[in-house]
């Protein structure tokens, strides 16, 4: 199960050409010294926002807040299971989570 989303969660950056996957054990995405995405060990994808976008989304996608490793990651959306069906609209996300994170002030 995790070796899927794993595959699928490369699949998912591919589409995004302005970054890379990084990670051996712990997939992620940063950039600006902030990371954005993340696949935990049970295969759950957190993506980051900010505040507003954050609950946003939790409401129009009917979902919650990200945990990896028990614990909640502060402004990132679980992204629900359903939504890798459609890496196309996934990989929009993650396209303006690069954005928000570019918009922060660089570790």
């Amino acid at each position: 199960m995790w070796e899927k989303k794993l595959a699928l969660y490369d699949e998912l950056v591919a589409k995004c050409s302005r970054f890379k996957r990084k990670g051996k054990t712990m997939p992620y995405t940063s950039s600006n010294g902030h990371m954005f995405s993340q696949l935990n060990k049970d295969g759950e994808l957190g993506i980051r926002f900010s505040k507003d976008v954050q609950e946003k989304y939790m409401q129009e996608l009917n979902t919650t807040t990200y945990k990896s490793y028990g614990a909640i990651m502060k402004g990132y959306v679980l992204m629900p299971d359903s939504m890798w069906n459609d890496l196309n609209t996934l990989a929009k996300y993650l396209d303006e989570s690069y954005d928000y994170v570019m918009s922060l002030e660089p570790k």
